[in-house]
Parts: structure tokens; sequence; C-alpha cells
């Protein structure tokens, strides 16, 4: 169970080396926020987010392709981690959503099982969405925080202390709404053969198999930060287009919100109540969200200053994700099947 476990674990990091980054990494590369500060922050409130509010997105992924023996799941991780790490060496904020889903496509293939297209055309439109909202989002924030600023006389110092607080705020809100929806990337692979039982704990209190799962995805994220994410925050913080402490805050809440969005309960729950449109509860990508906020800035700002070719690099890994880890994918599963002898499904 460990060994199998492992990948998810391995898995975890590499989100958190890429991922979890960008929650703090425009005020890292800004110089607002130390990046130890940045990393313990942002480890305690992934973890909760993780634990708390974490199955929802999880379902989703389930619905996509039930992989119900345990060397499936590991394999389906290992080859998500495997391409998320790639693109991690090579500096690109790539999406560990996508990197997942085509690992789980390929399992559906491989053994011969039905992928259910209305639930994969969801999670493609989120793709969609993800981006564009969050630069809507910074190009409404953006021209509510510059007219705040212009009809107010707050002296310099006394804003640069409130940015830090604001940066502090929205990236502890930001890091629980990544472990909130990102964790079933980690995770949700496991939850149909979930090796825990259910846990009770202070009289009525049930610490759930899925939640002990969630809770071993939230501390292997928190490990991505700490050991390898100052990489990919030199990217998205200082690369793609540069920041003011200010413009950083504005960045950071509309990720934050895009996030929370697909992964609250909740708030959909609340919204069905009012008769709205229900939400798709999707683990949606970080990077696509930072990089949409960074973008609806640019515009908003005239699209001055933006560093297309990193744009661009950026782009590509998006393309190359899903297709990268659904080909490892289907190699692995060949191997764990037909060399180690290991059942990838029942």
């Amino acid at each position: 169970m460990i060994f199998f476990l492992s990948s998810g674990a391995f898995l975890g990091w590499s989100l958190g080396a890429n991922d979890a980054a960008n929650v703090f990494g425009t005020a890292v590369g800004t110089r607002m926020i130390r990046f130890r500060t940045a990393a313990v922050l942002g480890s305690a409130c992934v973890i909760l987010g993780a634990v708390l509010e974490g199955a929802g997105p999880s379902e989703t992924l389930g619905d996509l392709g039930q992989i119900n023996a345990m060397a499936g799941a590991f394999t389906v991780a290992l080859a998500a981690a495997l391409t998320v790490t790639l693109m991690t060496r090579m500096k690109l904020p790539v999406s560990t959503s996508q990197a997942i889903v085509g690992a789980i496509i390929a399992w559906n293939v491989f053994n011969r099982r039905a992928t259910d297209y209305s639930t994969l055309g969801r999670i493609v439109t989120t793709w969609v969405l993800c981006p564009a909202l969050a630069a809507l989002f910074a190009i409404v924030l953006y021209k509510l925080v510059k007219y705040a600023i212009g009809r107010s006389n707050i002296h310099l110092l006394t804003m640069d202390a409130l940015t830090r607080i604001g940066l502090v705020v929205v990236g502890m809100m930001g890091a629980y709404s990544l472990g909130a929806n990102n964790v079933a990337n980690v995770m949700g692979v496991f939850v149909p053969a979930a090796p825990f039982g259910d846990l009770h704990i202070f009289g009525d209190w049930v610490f759930t198999g899925t939640q002990q799962l969630f809770l071993l995805g939230g501390i292997a994220i928190s490990t991505g930060i700490f050991t390898y994410s100052y990489r990919v925050m030199e990217t998205v913080g200082r690369e793609l287009f540069r920041l003011s402490p200010v413009t950083a805050l504005v960045i950071v809440l509309s990720h934050s919100l895009v996030l929370y969005i697909f992964a609250s309960e909740a708030l959909r729950d609340r919204l069905v109540l009012l008769g709205l449109p229900e939400i798709p509860l999707v683990p949606v990508s970080s990077s696509q969200a930072i990089v949409g906020a960074i973008l609806g800035l640019a515009l908003a700002k005239g699209a001055r200053n933006i560093n297309w070719k990193v744009l661009a690099g950026i782009a590509s890994g998006w393309v190359t994700t899903p297709a990268i880890a659904w080909v490892a994918s289907y190699i692995l599963l060949f191997f764990m099947q037909n060399v180690f002898d290991l059942a990838v499904a029942q």
C-alpha cells in the first residue's frame, strides 16, 4: 500500500513544486514576502484546504475514470507526476489537472473502458474558463484598486505595509483554495480503491478514508513547495510580466477566487438555491489561473511589457502536457501489467 501511494505523493510533490508556487510566486517575485515565509504559510493552508474541501473536485475525476485497482491508480499518478516534473525542469508552469486527465484517459483506453465524454467536456471547458475568468477578475480588481488608491491619501510607507499584509492574506486564501481544488489531482485516482477505513475521533467526528488520503496529498504538496518551487516562482513572478507589489496582490486574489469557485460545494449549493446555474466542481489549473490573471492585468494596463516568448513557451506546455501524460500512462500501464504482472484494473 505504501509503495502504491508513493506515486500519489510524488505527484503531490510535483504539484507543490509547480502549481502551488503560483500562490505566492508574484509576492516572492516582487520581494514583498520571503520565500521561507511563503512556504510555511502556503503549506499549512494547502493541507487545511485539502482535508476540509477536497472531496468535490475528486468526484468529477471519478466520473471520468473509475480506477478500481491500486496498481492502476499508482501507474496513472506516476505518469502524471513524471510529466509535471519534466515540465518543471523546463521551468514551465504547466497544468497538473491536464496531466492527470490525460493519464486517466489512457487508463480507460488501455482497459477498454468507456470515457465519459460529458465529464471530459466539462473539464476541458474549465480549462478555457479558468484563465479567462481569472483575467476578468484581474481587470475588474485592478480598476477598483487603482480607483481606491487614487481617491485616498495613504502614505507610501503605510501603503507598503498594507500591501504586504494583503499579499499574506490572499496568499493564504489561495493556498487553501489550491488544496481544496487540486488535491483531487494528487489523490483522486486512489479514492475508488481507497485503502483506509474511517476513523472515529472525538465522539461523533469521523475522519474518513478519503480525508486521510487528502491529508497525505496535502503533506506531499507542501513538501514540493519547500524543496523545489522557487524555479517556477521566478518564471511566473518576474519573467512573464513585470509586477509591482500592488498588482501582485490583484493577481493572487484573482487566482484564488477562481480556484475557490471551482472547489467549493457550499458555494455551488448556495447558487443553486438562488436559481443560478450549477458550477462544476473540477480540479482546475493553478498555473492557468495565475497566467490568465497576469494577462488580464497586462491588458488592463495596455498590453505593454508582456514577454510573449515566455507566454508562448507556457502555452506550448499546456498543449503538450495531456498528450505526454497519455503516452507515458499507456506505456507504464503496459509494463505494469505485462512485465510486473500486476492488475491495473479489476
